[in-house]
């Protein structure tokens, strides 16, 4: 939950993840949908789908894996997750590089090459820290050690240089350019992207929703029906060839949402008709707070509840 989430936001997600799956072979036995919606919120879907994977695979074995080849094997693990795995849970000399441990190597080997680019180079330094006898010995606290040293003191912007335990030997410090490392390429201009979603509800209580396709983004997640996201506007009268049925539709509103790599604008369309219909599946209105909505559709729903 931890990668691309703060920890403010990921604990209250972690505490209720963990009553609801508190084992590893609960999480596997659960249905994915369950797993969605116990993740609504989080974004990053692909995360959610693959530690359901995961449990399946470590619940079938009998256990986890307790070497790195083992480890990154598994659905979804990576290098960085199988180090940290590695390191802290089965105390393998291997060294997880994330964000925090980029910036510390970064600065003491005072590598200035533009991010992403620079990762290589970054990762290699690392295991050159990794390999001193004391990073050996202990690999589970160094790893914890490199991980606090960047959340804590070697911060992004302003350092704590006088408090750190390696301002001694850190070359960007020497150089006086510890604050603008790792250096970040220009940023490119987000694309945007727009869609229409239809909002039908009935006398029934019930709404009009579907489930994605489970490859791609926001992969196996609930959604309200509608159009696909492309790089052009939508005219109303060509989205109406994606409305789940025909009804007197009225503008509900606007909904913007940024993702990683492109910002999405919604345009939410209601209506309500005696018993819903259309491809997809019916449900209760009073249910949507469990159901596996990710955050963009529920912008879309606070949309169409308050219009």
């Amino acid at each position: 939950m931890l990668q691309q989430t703060t920890v403010g936001a990921v604990i209250p997600y972690y505490e209720r993840f963990v009553s609801r799956f508190p084992t590893v072979r609960a999480l596997a036995d659960s249905p994915l949908d369950a797993v969605l919606s116990a993740w609504a919120g989080l974004g990053y879907y692909a995360r959610a789908r693959n530690l359901h994977a995961c449990a399946r695979a470590v619940a079938d074995s009998g256990g986890f894996p307790s070497d790195l080849a083992g480890l990154q094997a598994l659905p979804g693990i990576g290098a960085y997750t199988a180090a940290a795995i590695g390191a802290i849970a089965f105390g393998l000399p291997a060294v997880p590089v994330d964000g925090n441990v980029e910036r510390v190597v970064s600065r003491v080997f005072a590598i200035d090459q533009p991010m992403p680019a620079a990762k290589p180079a970054i990762r290699d330094a690392a295991l050159r820290l990794g390999a001193d006898p004391m990073a050996r010995e202990r690999p589970s606290d160094f790893a914890q050690a490199l991980f606090d040293l960047g959340a804590t003191v070697c911060t992004p912007g302003v350092p704590a240089c006088g408090v750190c335990p390696w301002v001694g030997a850190c070359a960007a410090r020497a150089l006086g350019i510890q604050a603008s490392l790792p250096r970040k390429a220009p940023k490119k201009v987000r694309p945007v992207r727009y869609g229409v979603h239809f909002w039908l509800t009935d006398d029934a209580g019930c709404v009009l929703l579907r489930t994605r396709p489970y490859q791609g983004l926001l992969g196996g997640m609930t959604e309200l029906p509608g159009t696909a996201w492309r790089a052009t506007p939508w005219a109303v009268e060509d989205a109406m060839a994606d409305a789940p049925m025909a009804a007197a539709w009225r503008a509900a509103g606007q909904v913007r949402h940024v993702f990683t790599h492109f910002e999405l604008i919604l345009d939410v369309l209601a209506a309500h008709v005696p018993r819903v219909e259309g491809a997809g599946f019916a449900a209760r209105l009073d249910a949507l707070d469990d159901a596996a909505l990710p955050s963009v559709m529920r912008k879309c729903v606070r949309m169409a509840v308050a219009s």
